[in-house]
């Protein structure tokens, strides 16, 4: 245990290190020396080089420094890989907790199932902290392994769900850091038997830390380069038939509202196309009078669209309906399919395929 603890305080120093010799590397050029500079000892296994971008006289212009960087900090990204048999992912996402992202991917995922039932789609809980798929799903018990030692996922309404609540107790915390937190995402996303699926979605965790960074730096984004939406549009090539999207999930609300942009943001930022979004708890209908009642405030997520220049998918009203259905694990698209409420969420389902389809020709 001390052995495994030493080491792990050993990755975090070298990684501080690294960071600050980076951060200083700017302001002060005799960090980088050359290599003739160094007197050679008999302990000494380390050599730096002088490298592109180095001038005669010892300085360094900016251009070299930061192509200096990123090859320094890219030695550290993981590789992407597909992921075996998945034509698409489709992370949901939210810059803030309790907007109801996760039952939006439950019955998305569900959604793409009914309006064409010869699709397999994936469900994959990517909420290590906070697993939500289980319980949504009436699912519960421990993943078996294959013989080539993959877990098996659990099958409930005809989808198969992987979620780290198949892993603990109902009632035990994961207290863990950022890098057994990768390690846990990098297993849930290759070592599950997911068979061959035409869609994966993926319940990601709230925020834009350790968890969103790891899927997405993990599974290779398909013809990123080519167009762009926002200012960029994702057209994957004839070769690239594999690629991931991000749908952004939010409710009218302002303080809701600045999170979503900050994760519009980041799928940006990582050249992850962003189908569209979602207005989640649009409106409030009162059940005696029929009255509607916009709790969160009116629109907001649609003009947030507008301004960021991202396609709006749709509304799902604030409904008892669904609060209860999801509560008892059994979505409202399976459970109530001829209610208005599984009727918007087939209709956001239709919104993603169209927008997948947009992208793709």
């Amino acid at each position: 245990m001390r052995r495994k603890l030493s080491e792990l305080n050993m990755i975090v120093f070298t990684f501080s290190r690294l960071s600050h010799l980076l951060r200083i590397s700017g302001s002060k050029a005799s960090v980088f020396r050359n290599g003739t500079e160094i007197k050679h000892g008999a302990g000494c296994c380390v050599q730096l080089r002088r490298f592109q971008g180095m001038q005669s006289n010892g300085s360094m212009n900016k251009k070299g420094l930061q192509d200096r960087q990123k090859q320094q900090m890219a030695r550290g990204l993981p590789k992407q890989k597909p992921i075996r048999d998945v034509k698409q992912v489709i992370v949901v996402a939210s810059g803030k907790g309790g907007v109801g992202k996760s039952t939006t991917a439950v019955n998305l995922a569900l959604g793409l199932m009914a309006i064409d039932k010869s699709k397999s789609v994936g469900l994959l809980d990517a909420d290590i902290y906070g697993p939500s798929v289980p319980k949504l799903m009436n699912l519960k018990g421990n993943p078996e392994l294959n013989d080539d030692n993959r877990m098996i996922p659990l099958i409930n309404y005809g989808v198969p769900c992987m979620s780290m609540g198949f892993l603990v107790q109902d009632a035990s915390p994961v207290v863990w850091r950022g890098l057994m937190v990768m390690s846990a995402i990098e297993r849930l996303l290759r070592q599950v038997e997911w068979g061959s699926l035409d869609y994966l979605v993926v319940d990601m965790p709230p925020g834009t830390g350790d968890v969103q960074l790891s899927i997405t730096q993990n599974i290779p984004i398909a013809g990123s380069q080519r167009r762009l939406l926002w200012q960029w549009i994702c057209v994957p090539s004839q070769r690239a038939k594999k690629a991931e999207w991000a749908v952004i999930v939010s409710t009218p609300q302002d303080v809701a509202l600045l999170d979503a942009r900050r994760g519009a943001e980041m799928f940006r930022k990582l050249n992850v196309p962003v189908l569209g979004l979602v207005q989640n708890m649009s409106v409030f209908q009162c059940p005696n009078c029929h009255h509607h009642t916009h709790i969160f405030g009116s629109n907001g997520a649609k003009q947030l669209a507008e301004t960021i220049s991202v396609k709006f998918l749709g509304d799902v009203p604030l409904h008892l309906n669904i609060r209860e259905t999801s509560d008892k694990g059994q979505p409202i698209v399976i459970s109530s399919p001829d209610s208005p409420e599984a009727e918007a969420y087939r209709k956001l389902a239709s919104a993603v395929i169209q927008s997948l389809e947009e992208h793709t020709r």
